[in-house]
Order: C-alpha cells, then structure tokens, then sequence
C-alpha cells in the first residue's frame, strides 16, 4: 500500500479531528455556531448581571460608576478579542494548509502575548488609577464606586484576556460545544458570587468585580489546562518568537480591537453628553441600555465568531463553493434573526429596562425613550458585525477595520456632532441607528467590489 505524503496524512488527521472540514448545510452550520451563540450570551451576562446586582443591591449611581470606568476595560477587551479573532484566523488559515506545525506554534505565541500584555496592563492602570478614574469623567460623588470597581478588575486583567482568547481557539480546535460549557459555568459562578459578596456579604461594588473575576479565572485556568495536553490538533509547544505572527494578527484582527476601543470611546462620549444633559441619572440610564444591547446583540457576534473559522479554513482550502454556499447561509440567518431581533426589544421593552430600574423612577422614564430610539440599529447591526469579521475571516484586517472603524466611531461621532444638535438628548440615542444605516450602505459596497478576489457570492 502507497505511503501518503506528510501534508496528505496531516490534512487526514484534520478531517478526522476536527469539524471545520466537513460540508456544511444550512442547519449543520447553524448547530456548528450555536455553541458560540450561547457562549458569548453567557460572557455578555458577566457585565449585564453585574449591573442588575449593582443597581438592585447598591443604586444607580454605582451603576453609573461601572459605566464611567468602561473605556478602561474595553482596552482590555480590545486586545484580546485583536489577538483572538485575529490569531483564530491565522490558525485556522494554517490548519486548512495543512501546516500544523506553524499552527501550534503561532496557538501559543499568541496566548504568552496576550498575558504578558495583561500584566503591563494591570501595572500600568493599578500606578495612575485614580488619575484614569478622573478622566474618564467621573463627579465626586461616582469617584469612589469607580476606584473599588476598577482596581479589582486590573489585577485580573491577564485573567480576562485569557478567557477571551480561549473562546475563540476553543472554536478554531473544533470545540465549541467545550468552550460553551466552560463558560456557562463560569457565568453561573459570577451570578452567584454576584448575590454572595453584594448580598449577605455587603461588600458593595468591590464584590461585583471581584464576582467578574472569579469568572474570568475558570475559563483561563481550565484553557491553560486543556491545552497543554497533546491530544488535540492545536496545543501549547515551545513559543518561538515570530514578529510576524505577531504583527499579522494584529493586522486581522484589528477590525475588532478598533470595535471595542471605539466602544469605550463613544461611551466616553456618551457619559459626558448625559452628565451635561441630564445628570447621573442619564448615565445611569444609557447604561441600562447598553447592558440590554450587550444581551441582544451576542447573538450576532457568537454567530459571526462561531463561523468565521469555518470561512478561514475554507478560503485557506481554496473551497470556493462551500464558501458560497456559508455565506448565503449566513446572510439568511442574519436577515431573519434581525427582524425578530427588533421585534423582541419593541415587545419587552418595559421589561428590559424594568429589571434594572423600577417603573415611576427618573431612570426608569429616561431609559424607556432611549431604549426605543436605540431599538432601531437592531434591523442593521447584525449585517455589519457579519461583514466585518467575514473580511476578517479572509485575512483581509484592512477592509474589516474600515468598516468597523467607521460603524463603531466614525459614523458614531457624526451623529453625535449632527443629531443633538437639533434633538438635544434624542439625538444622542439616535447616533447608533444613524451609524448603522451608514455602516450597511458602505457594507454592501464593499461586499460587491471585494467578491471579484473572494468569490464569496
């Protein structure tokens, strides 16, 4: 019996291990992502739960003090979804190659980055606390709950980045369905320890941090664990220092560091609209709603996470038809799920909000207006968190920071500078759908013109 060369015997040992081979229908896709679907509705609850307990067991100024210092840990969130999303396509890339050895390789110079950066960041942001505090806007009378929420989250800030590396290399392993599980629990052990140390325990905002980071840990220790056995594609060997795998990732990935970045910044600009228009209360209801819009738009980014490495490993494989085929699916799952999206935030709207802030409370009122202004982006936000990781998924870093750079900053700020000019508050929460409409007609344009070298459609 003929010897098969070594790339036809490693591209066997993919098929067989992992599932980002196989030929993918409408649903088996769907049932691939819907692991990642939940993970990120379980990661999104870290931050939504935290808010409940704090509004409910201390007051919405304390809420108000989680949103001020929220810039400060979209930093940290940006560099690790840059070097997850980005490096998962690199990997994934090589794996369709059949170079699994660069694969490996490249799996753990990413992971010692990211927690080397983890403890500069922790350093750094522990020495000019109370100056970082400051500038993000916060009064005297928020200054406190700031500074006992944020210290506690930047020493465990190589913890979070961990965590959300892992998710992604959970899937690019083919085990999404293990990553699901990890971080189910893992939310299941922040809520409770939420009720515990804010509850019988009375340690205030200091226990809804400390309750987060008991939840960044389980997912970090346990990826750290798993993959440092050698029974799967990808696990940890001798970090040798690629600059160039470094740098790569950064590229691919910085449509999504520039997501989260911008994030902080526009709710940096956020606070500072609503603490001129209307006070703590303001900012107390804007962050109600972006809690509510962290929930509902997990979906999409699970979604768009959970099949990006499916297209990577399909464009690395040259598999132009399975491509097509995923991308239609994709645009179909989007469109329907949006709409029943917009529908769910228009129905439960009271509810949403209620959970947060009780009826007949100024924040309550506020929030209300708001949330169905803001409701709006969610007929659009879906097409473009898709198109962005899609070019990011085909290693092309350019065009999904284009996109996500204008969706998340550009057209933000735009809206913010035109909108309240005319409608004061309403304009404010009118930004994101304004950006959104804009964002999908660059989308589709750039779709167009970049399907001549994708071949996608």
């Amino acid at each position: 019996m003929r010897e098969l060369p070594i790339k036809e015997l490693i591209e066997e040992e993919i098929k067989t291990k992992n599932s980002l081979s196989q030929e993918f229908t409408f649903w088996s896709l769907i049932k691939f992502a819907f692991p990642t679907i939940i993970m990120m509705l379980f990661t999104s609850m870290y931050t939504v739960v935290d808010g409940i307990f704090v509004s409910r067991l201390i007051n919405t100024d304390a809420l108000s003090a989680v949103n001020i210092v929220y810039p400060m840990i979209s930093i940290i969130g940006a560099i690790a979804v840059m070097f997850g999303t980005g490096g998962s396509a690199i990997i994934a890339r090589k794996m369709g190659e059949g170079d699994m050895k660069t694969a490996k390789e490249s799996f753990s110079l990413i992971v010692f980055v990211g927690v080397t950066i983890g403890v500069i960041i922790a350093a750094i942001g522990l020495i000019f606390i109370n100056k970082i505090i400051y500038s993000l806007g916060a009064s005297d009378v928020l200054s406190k709950y700031c500074f006992d929420y944020l210290w506690i989250l930047l020493l465990f800030a190589p913890a979070a980045i961990l965590q959300m590396l892992f998710q992604s290399f959970f899937i690019t392993a083919g085990k999404p369905t293990l990553g699901l599980i990890v971080i189910v629990f893992a939310g299941v052990i922040n809520a409770i320890f939420d009720y515990i140390f804010m509850g019988p325990m009375n340690m205030g905002i200091s226990g809804a941090a400390l309750a987060t980071s008991m939840g960044f840990m389980i997912p970090s220790v346990f990826g750290m664990v798993y993959f440092a056995r050698k029974k799967d594609l990808i696990y940890f060997v001798r970090p040798a220092l690629n600059w160039k795998v470094i740098i790569e990732s950064c590229k691919i990935g910085s449509a999504e560091m520039v997501t989260q970045l911008s994030t902080g910044i526009v709710t940096f600009l956020f606070n500072i609209l609503m603490m001129n228009y209307l006070g703590e209360d303001g900012i107390a209801a804007i962050t109600i709603v972006m809690y509510t819009q962290f929930v509902l738009i997990a979906l999409y980014l699970g979604f768009s996470l959970g099949v990006a490495p499916v297209i990577s490993y399909n464009y690395g494989s040259n598999n132009t038809n399975q491509l097509k085929r995923i991308f239609k699916t994709c645009m179909i799952f989007i469109g329907g799920s949006s709409i029943a999206m917009f529908g769910v935030a228009m129905l439960f709207l009271t509810n949403f909000v209620s959970v947060f802030s009780p009826s007949g409370t100024v924040v309550y009122d506020i929030a209300i207006r708001g949330f169905f202004l803001f409701s709006f982006s969610y007929l659009f936000v879906g097409f473009n968190i898709f198109i962005a990781l899609l070019f990011t998924a085909l290693s092309n870093g350019k065009i999904a920071l284009i996109i996500s750079l204008s969706r998340t900053l550009i057209f933000v700020a735009l809206g913010l500078a035109l909108l309240t000019q005319f409608l004061q508050v309403d304009g404010v929460w009118l930004a994101i759908p304004f950006a959104e409409i804009l964002t999908i007609i660059l989308c589709m344009v750039l779709l167009k013109k970049e399907n001549q070298i994708y071949h996608y459609m």
